[in-house]
């Protein structure tokens, strides 16, 4: 075999070298202008069916998650509403009356009715009450729904889901006696607000066709058909293209299950062969509901300009083929050195210098080639660039947060280090000083949650005491006297600790004798009431007239320290601008400073237990 192919090259060798050199000529430059305008072609064809590829895909990629994004904002709204009658008495009390009468059906329909306009896309809204009935508002088309027929499945659901709401995917409703519709729904079981139990069921049936709105653009832009899955793998819904529905609906399923089998992460891309014919299918499973939405686009539809482009690249080729075989004398001398000038380049680039441009003097093909290697040069240079700078930015972030990490660190070694040395040079109080400010500081400087609870910050008040005790002993004493309740309460950081020590500093610091230094608390309609007071040599009216408008106006003045600004500040942006620090003071006789916490509730059953409300689910 080898032998044949030897005998063949050489007898071809030998035919050319025995041609003419007008011949040899025009068969060398067929070669040599063939090969690369066709290796060109070949390129520029490839690599533009890469990119319209790349861009068909990062589209429809872009499309599904924008839609994705839409249904996930639309079923979070449903859930939403579903919470709706927690916040509604009266519906809470109807939901709990066994007997129906005039006002509980006039109230029921006015609730439902108000749920039903919340989405133009709902259906129908129902509510069970805890005796089985079930109320419902529907939109005009409808006059008849069978309730009854789902009542079972819904206890089913709801129980299943406990408090939280439950979608169930596409499913036939019966309205009007023998008329479907296909509907979603979301339901969710309504408890009591004050005893907790279930006192309901609260259902939305949402038309199927609400995602006709949302896939239609994703086919406009793509030119494909999009389809939504849920989390079960039942097909939501699906674009139509057969004029048979239940040939289409059976050719969709099974289509569907041949698309979920390649779904192995939230966002990908895949090409697949179905029905003959190949597609490129583009999908994104949200991370709220589980549902799948996936494009899938023929690849004739997205490739045809390519293919388009690449039949007028060859006819193009052609041409300058048959043009190159009647001038390929004259023009050898003006295609051989330009290709010799661009390879020397090449190879000054394989070296590593990237200082070199192509200065082509005619516009062929070998221009262009140049031309194209002049880029690519300028892409590189760009490229070589802007990882030079990438990685310089993250060395200098690295630094930054390995220094953020060691001075805290820092510190507190070096207060651990004075500790034991003091202990060590029998310097108990120094020891003591040193430990209390590391906790201070410790507290003070490293990063948590902003929020602490009351007995966080008593704690702190308290170390904060012993360190004034080292510096004024029996100077004033600290009486912290909080319910236990209070205790678990949420609070923003430190609130009480700058209180505390603008009271030792102006009040108790000047007064002759021992001062006392109180922290109580009570409980009033929706707050929680905090109250720091001493009875150190207080303030005049005037001093606390400015200081209650310095804290009202969130104005600066000299006049006053920073600590209960700060602290007004910071409960004002947290709570409200109806919420501070509030001053009272007489002179000679003390100045009691209060603060309030909002929206505290008690429960009935145990006074000793607090929840907090929320204001949304």
């Amino acid at each position: 075999m080898l032998t044949y192919i030897r005998l063949t090259l050489r007898k071809m060798w030998l035919f050319l070298a025995n041609l003419p050199m007008e011949r040899k000529l025009i068969v060398v430059f067929v070669f040599l202008i063939s090969l690369p305008i066709t290796y060109v072609s070949y390129l520029s064809s490839r690599s533009m069916f890469n990119s319209v590829l790349v861009n068909a895909t990062e589209g429809a990629g872009q499309m599904t998650s924008n839609a994705s994004d839409t249904i996930d904002r639309y079923i979070a709204d449903l859930k939403r509403y579903t919470a709706l009658p927690l916040y509604n008495t009266d519906v809470q009390l109807y939901l709990t009356q066994q007997h129906t009468d005039w006002e509980k059906n006039t109230g029921m329909a006015m609730f439902l009715s108000y749920l039903k306009h919340t989405k133009e896309e709902i259906l129908a809204v129902y509510m069970v009450d805890q005796y089985g009935s079930v109320f419902y508002d529907r939109v005009p088309g409808i006059h008849e729904l069978y309730p009854e027929e789902r009542l079972a499945q819904w206890r089913t659901l709801s129980e299943q889901a406990g408090a939280a709401p439950v979608i169930q995917g596409r499913h036939p409703i019966r309205v009007n006696s023998n008329e479907h519709r296909e509907v979603i729904s979301v339901l969710r079981t309504i408890n009591s607000v004050s005893t907790l139990d279930n006192i309901g069921i609260l259902v939305f049936d949402v038309d199927i066709n609400l995602f006709k709105g949302i896939i239609d653009p994703v086919n406009a832009v793509t030119q494909g058909n999009t389809l939504i899955v849920d989390n079960n793998g039942e097909l939501i819904y699906a674009s139509e293209d057969s004029a048979d529905p239940i040939q289409a609906h059976e050719t969709q399923s099974l289509n569907t299950q041949l698309l979920l089998q390649h779904v192995d992460q939230q966002q990908d891309h895949f090409q697949i062969e179905m029905n003959g014919q190949s597609y490129l299918a583009v999908y994104n499973v949200s991370k709220q509901t589980g549902w799948t939405t996936m494009v899938t686009i023929p690849l004739t539809r997205i490739l045809s300009p390519v293919q388009k482009n690449r039949n007028a690249l060859i006819l193009t080729t052609l041409i300058i083929i048959a043009f190159a075989l009647c001038v390929a004398t004259i023009i050898s001398h003006a295609l051989t050195k330009p290709l010799k000038s661009l390879v020397r380049l090449m190879k000054r680039v394989q070296h590593g210098n990237l200082d070199v441009w192509q200065h082509s003097k005619y516009n062929d093909e070998i221009g262009m080639l140049g031309s194209h290697f002049n880029r690519m040069i300028i892409r590189v240079k760009d490229l070589l660039q802007e990882v030079s700078l990438t990685e310089k930015r993250k060395q200098k972030a690295d630094m930054r947060a390995l220094q953020n990490q060691i001075n805290p660190h820092f510190i507190y070694n070096t207060l651990e280090s004075i500790r034991m040395l003091a202990e060590s040079n029998d310097d108990p109080r120094v020891a003591k000083l040193t430990y209390l400010l590391g906790l201070q500081m410790r507290y003070s400087i490293v990063r948590s949650e902003e929020a602490v609870t009351i007995r966080q910050e008593l704690d702190h008040v308290r170390n904060y005491y012993h360190l004034l005790q080292i510096r004024f002993p029996d100077k004033f004493n600290l009486n912290i006297n909080v319910p236990e309740k209070f205790l678990l309460l949420p609070v923003i950081k430190l609130v009480f600790q700058p209180i505390v020590e603008n009271a030792v500093f102006h009040g108790l610091d000047q007064k002759i004798g021992l001062g006392t230094l109180s922290i109580t608390a009570w409980s009033e309609p929706g707050n929680a009431v905090f109250c720091v007071e001493d009875d150190g040599i207080g303030m005049s009216e005037a001093t606390l007239r400015a200081l209650n408008n310095s804290l009202q106006n969130g104005s600066e003045s000299e006049m006053f320290g920073i600590g209960l600004r700060n602290v007004n500040e910071r409960i004002r942006l947290h709570y409200g601008s109806s919420f501070g620090l509030r001053v009272e003071s007489k002179l000679g006789v003390g100045t009691r400073v209060t603060l309030r916490i909002e929206h505290l509730t008690f429960n009935n059953h145990n006074e000793d237990e607090i929840k907090y409300g929320e204001e949304m689910l």
